[in-house]
């Protein structure tokens, strides 16, 4: 397992906490196959010790957690029809289901960007900490893709159409921001991490998941709602239906700024992944647990893996760098219901298994 300073993940034990530091500063901490790998047998080694109170996640380097999973990797494994998504989002989605129940009390620390894969290490934990610094986001549509790693059951359980609007968007939420969303708990300041962080090394085994919150909200701002909370009465109104076109009249029918903006926005999007990941959210809403939505988003992984739409996405935002995708198809109304359909379809041997 990787413990040493230079590897891309470190794992140790300091006092009572089991720290796991993403460790790829120049990459803003992309994660790659291998760190889930490390970051779940880290897991297994504090799980069993019980020195070990509390798990800390953070980020090496001062601009964020986590930017992300490791997309250009993936890209290059898409265009010549390798199997990495496969392995990768298998490994992974089943390592964003263990922290979600995980048996002790595991702390994020999501200071400065926590994007993508970021959020399904993070904001599944059980306190998860923003900071005056966060920006977190799910821009995975602008990429062809869908919010993954169980994006679409927290999208789906932010009040009214929050969700909606941010999963659609990319838009970026703050600290803030992401405690209405229902991405966070607390806003504790950049500044008082280092005594948070040493105060979590000196709890006492066992302790409760509530005597850590308490501990945490010691340092925490009382802020729960940025400025996108107060545009939720028009967030409700203008995303609070089932069909993409129909969101898209109602932005072109109220005509504000916001909803021009809006617009903007989202005709940068691939049309094939709005229409999916609309989808993913309303099937969301019923889901009972994070595993049914976990299921579903891997077999729409799959299915956007072999798309050309996915390469595309990654080659204008990440590889060229034009910021020019070429969508197919190129307009919300030419999603049909057949293009559809696979990305919902069950996919037999390959089904998404959990222990």
């Amino acid at each position: 397992m990787s413990s040493v300073e230079e590897g891309d993940l470190v794992a140790r034990v300091e006092g009572a906490a089991g720290v796991i530091r993403l460790n790829r500063p120049k990459a803003i901490n992309a994660v790659t196959l291998e760190m889930f790998r490390d970051i779940d047998k880290a897991l297994d080694r504090f799980e069993a010790d019980s020195a070990v109170a509390v798990i800390v996640l953070e980020g090496a380097g001062e601009r964020g957690l986590c930017a992300g999973g490791d997309i250009r990797t993936l890209w290059e494994s898409s265009k010549v029809n390798g199997d990495l998504g496969k392995i990768l989002w298998r490994e992974e989605y089943i390592l964003n289901a263990r922290i979600k129940k995980f048996p002790k009390p595991y702390i994020a620390f999501m200071d400065g960007i926590v994007m993508g894969g970021g959020v399904g290490l993070s904001a599944h934990a059980s306190h998860r900490i923003v900071t005056d610094r966060t920006k977190l986001a799910m821009p995975e549509v602008g990429l062809g893709f869908f919010p993954d790693v169980g994006g679409t059951f927290l999208l789906s359980r932010s009040p009214g159409e929050i969700g909606t609007y941010f999963g659609l968007t990319g838009q970026t939420m703050n600290g803030s921001d992401a405690i209405h969303a229902k991405f966070a708990d607390a806003v504790v300041p950049t500044a008082k991490w280092p005594e948070l962080r040493e105060a979590l090394t000196k709890v006492r085994p066992g302790v409760t998941a509530a005597d850590v919150g308490k501990l945490i909200n010691g340092f925490a701002t009382s802020e729960t709602a940025g400025p996108v909370a107060a545009k939720e009465p028009a967030i409700d109104a203008l995303f609070g239906f089932d069909r993409m076109e129909e969101i898209f009249a109602a932005l072109k029918r109220d005509g504000s700024e916001f909803a021009l903006a809006t617009l903007k926005t989202l005709n940068e999007k691939s049309p094939r992944g709005m229409v999916v990941t609309l989808k993913l959210l309303r099937l969301a809403r019923t889901a009972s647990s994070l595993e049914e939505c976990l299921v579903r988003e891997y077999r729409a992984a799959l299915e956007v893996f072999r798309s050309d739409d996915f390469r595309e996405g990654v080659r204008a935002a990440v590889i060229d760098k034009d910021r020019n995708p070429i969508w197919s198809p190129p307009r919300i109304e030419d999603v049909t219901p057949e293009m559809l359909a696979p990305y919902l379809a069950e996919i037999g041997a390959d089904e998404l298994k959990f222990n």
